[in-house]
């Protein structure tokens, strides 16, 4: 690699969707710049660095040590003085938060884009405003931060690398089926409740499945065993079913859900993983909307129901029904799976 390759630090969001959904933005800097005269280096939470080192745009992959909503000046500043060294000729600071901007500045990097988000005057030297109506995707937003602020035209979906030696040791390992065709639930969604199926509708798609030949994984973290416990007690047939959850770390996850035949999914990171190992996807929408967090590949289902409080964008349904997911039927999932 030549001493002119230009060197580029990205700020990743701490949303897992979020991140998977930025890889656009560093597909279009490789397209921008040419492969070999662009390096990306990517600063990202703890738990999200083995999902950035599956990006094949990544060259190093550095650890944001800060937990969530915590701002630590000093620290921010220190870490940012550590980066100096590395010389890096731009960085993307994917956040809006003023936190999010303080380590590029510390670190000295001569050009920090990013949208103005909270005030970020000074900190950012290149920086513009969110226009949400021309860029109502999150995808267009991070795409257009290299394209002067616009919107992109047909950005380049996420795209993760796969390990089929991995997903035959996870298999065998976890005691799994092979055969079957494989189908994986994700009924987890971090943000809230509004974001979910209910766990009977999964448990009862589950036993509809089996009875049609297929196998179904559970998949989620140790913080989502709750709904997968739940899942597992109210099935019926538990002969091809396997909870998943917590038994697995994310890098794991990301070889699983490319064995599967059909992920179905919450609005959640995993949905996006999903889609970024180009898996066919049914994807359920509750409180939230594909007009700005869609799934992106090209094998996709989306289901939600047209009522008139959705989409709210709230974590809990204020009316306390949530009609908006207990109205999408486990016929019109089951329908939704089995054309792929």
């Amino acid at each position: 690699m030549s001493s002119s390759v230009y060197k580029i630090l990205i700020v990743a969001p701490s949303w897992v969707g979020d991140m998977v959904m930025g890889q656009t933005l560093l597909k279009q800097l490789k397209t921008q710049y040419g492969n070999d005269q662009v390096l990306i280096d990517i600063l990202v939470n703890d738990w999200a660095k083995d999902v950035a080192k599956r990006m094949p745009e990544v060259n190093d992959v550095l650890i944001n040590p800060f937990k969530h909503g915590e701002f630590g000046l000093f620290k921010r500043s220190k870490l940012g003085l550590l980066l100096k060294k590395r010389k890096y000729d731009q960085a993307f600071v994917l956040p809006n938060s003023l936190k999010s901007a303080v380590i590029p500045f510390f670190a000295g990097i001569s050009k920090r884009t990013g949208f103005v988000g909270e005030m970020r005057y000074g900190l950012l030297n290149d920086y513009y405003k969110l226009d949400k109506l021309a860029l109502p995707l999150m995808i267009d937003r991070f795409c257009a931060l290299a394209n002067r602020g616009k919107k992109l035209i047909n950005p380049s979906f996420p795209q993760f690398v796969t390990s089929v030696q991995r997903q035959s040791e996870l298999q065998q390992q976890l005691g799994l089926l092979s055969g079957k065709p494989i189908v994986c639930l994700c009924p987890a969604a971090e943000y809230g409740p509004a974001k979910r199926w209910p766990a009977s509708y999964f448990a009862a798609l589950a036993d509809k499945l089996q009875t049609h030949g297929y196998q179904v994984w559970l998949m989620g973290s140790n913080k989502d065993t709750e709904i997968t416990h739940s899942i597992m007690n109210y099935a019926t047939n538990k002969n091809s079913l396997y909870d998943l959850a917590g038994q697995t770390n994310l890098v794991d996850v990301i070889d699983l859900l490319a064995c599967a035949k059909t992920v179905v999914s919450n609005d959640s990171g995993l949905m996006h993983i999903a889609c970024a190992v180009n898996v066919p996807v049914v994807a359920i929408y509750g409180s939230s909307s594909p007009n700005f967090t869609p799934p992106l590949n090209n094998q996709t289902t989306i289901l939600q129901t047209k009522i008139e409080c959705s989409p709210c964008f709230e974590r809990t349904c204020k009316f306390a029904h949530y009609k908006c997911l207990t109205e999408i039927s486990i016929d019109r999932v089951f329908d939704a799976v089995i054309k792929y």
